[in-house]
């Protein structure tokens, strides 16, 4: 019907601008080298807001929607974390020694990662999977190797719920939040492009 195809591209219009103002005003104005700053000494840095809203978006889509494990476990490695939880990441509190392990070429890369495996997802989407409530806690557990009892948080917040709601919040809603944060956190290091 048009109602889906107009949703869809909605969809992928949301998620494509997601992408262009990550990498637009923050991964481009912002020199790796100052990626591991708390501008004003307090708050999460970039490296973290990046790894934190990949992390989201990575498990929401490929582990709770698709039931696979999340990108992050065939990143880890790559990104200096092989020996770190498997939860690194997921907390809104920067881990201050999970950042200052993430290596920023592998962190573009598994951010890159995520959003060309939701791209894709989002172009196949039939708006009938949008109804379908995930066995969430079971995913989260076996496929993300994650604890309940750690995470109750998490799991406390993400079930239950809809394909249609892991879709506008975990991926759209979060990201935009933190990209928000990210731009705030540019503007603070002196790197407003403005």
């Amino acid at each position: 019907t048009v109602g889906t195809m107009d949703l869809q591209a909605w969809l992928v219009d949301s998620h494509a601008d997601l992408r262009r103002r990550l990498f637009g005003a923050v991964v481009q104005q912002v020199p790796t080298e100052r990626w591991n700053e708390q501008a004003d000494g307090g708050g999460s840095s970039i490296t973290w807001l990046l790894l934190h809203l990949a992390r989201h978006q990575d498990l929401a889509l490929t582990t709770v929607i698709r039931n696979k494990p999340p990108l992050f476990l065939a990143h880890a490695a790559a990104l200096g974390l092989a020996d770190a939880p498997t939860s690194s990441g997921l907390g809104e509190r920067e881990q201050v020694t999970v950042s200052a392990a993430v290596a920023p070429d592998a962190l573009v890369t598994y951010v890159n990662a995520t959003f060309d495996a939701t791209e894709r997802w989002l172009r196949r989407l039939s708006a009938m999977a949008l109804a379908i409530v995930p066995d969430t806690p079971r995913r989260l557990t076996t496929k993300a190797v994650l604890d309940p009892v750690e995470l109750d948080w998490l799991f406390g917040v993400w079930g239950g719920h809809t394909v249609d709601w892991f879709v506008q919040w975990p991926v759209l809603g979060h990201g935009q939040a933190h990209v928000g944060e990210a731009i705030a956190v540019r503007n603070r290091m002196g790197l407003s492009p403005f």
